[in-house]
């Protein structure tokens, strides 16, 4: 038995030491630089102890990034749960090739993000404006990514689009494990697909709905590749995000330590944030 579990930690270490050099050592450099003035070049820099910090609190554009991924991350989250959550049912119910609608609905997920959001550019650019314009249809024959007041539910549509998909897998799941029998004696009690949904249904899959909410929440907190892809931040800065503002601030403006400030207390927030969702999910399930 001894032989057999010093195998299994000896096979642990190669994925223990190679999570460490890409994953935590470089988040620890990160937290390092942030209390220094280091611009990604170079070997001289100053520490400033808080300084990085207190100025992040004082810029304009941080300030606008938070705003514009707060508004998208909720938005988005809500959509994805309540599309995936309906198409589940609807997949999870007695229809005519449901596997191949499964297999279907699961097709963004697999699909790369940024080819997803290079297509959608095309179309919202081109094909979308065409029919628009042909169709006599004034709202459409505009490409909404050049607006600053439209361009983010651009991004909006292309996110919850592509991120329906696992989440709907995932609802699959949890409708599978309640017992029909439960819906044969609801339907022998009279309640009607409502009392269903709301007394059975949505009961005995909120751990698969509290899952959902804080898988959508994070990953949209977390939005970058759609917004390379479709608007790279603009027009303006009016889509750019938290994790768009680091990356072109600190790899592209020198402004290596002073976002390496901005990606710790993004941590913190994605953090602080995905607990709070569990907590009050968790406590919501055993209210139910």
């Amino acid at each position: 038995m001894n032989k057999r579990l010093t195998a299994f930690y000896l096979m642990t270490i190669p994925a223990v030491v190679l999570f460490f050099i890409f994953l935590t050592l470089p988040a620890i450099q990160g937290v390092y630089y942030s209390f220094t003035n280091w611009n990604g070049f170079g070997n001289s820099y100053d520490f400033i102890g808080f300084k990085n910090y207190v100025n992040l609190f004082k810029d304009n554009n941080v300030g606008n990034a938070y705003w514009f991924t707060f508004k998208f991350a909720i938005v988005v989250t809500i959509l994805i749960n309540i599309f995936s959550l309906l198409i589940a049912i609807g997949l999870n119910s007695k229809i005519k090739a449901r596997n191949f609608f499964r297999g279907v609905y699961f097709l963004p997920n697999i699909l790369s993000v940024l080819i997803v959001g290079y297509i959608f550019n095309y179309l919202f650019s081109n094909v979308f404006t065409i029919w628009g314009e042909n169709l006599g249809i004034s709202w459409l024959s505009t490409n909404i990514l050049g607006n600053e007041e439209l361009a983010w539910i651009g991004i909006v549509i292309v996110a919850v689009w592509q991120g329906i998909a696992y989440n709907t897998i995932l609802y699959l799941a949890g409708l599978q494990t309640i017992p029909n029998n439960l819906y044969e004696a609801s339907n022998l009690d009279g309640a009607n697909r409502w009392q269903e949904f709301w007394k059975i249904t949505f009961p005995l899959i909120a751990p698969f709905f509290t899952i959902n909410m804080v898988l959508a929440m994070k990953n949209s907190l977390m939005v970058f590749d759609q917004i390379v892809a479709l608007t790279n931040g603009g027009p303006g800065r009016a889509t750019q995000s938290i994790s768009h503002l680091i990356y072109t601030g600190g790899f592209e403006g020198g402004e290596f330590a002073y976002q390496s400030a901005n990606s710790v207390i993004y941590f913190i927030v994605i953090a602080v944030i995905s607990m709070l969702q569990i907590k009050f999910l968790q406590k919501r399930e055993g209210d139910m």
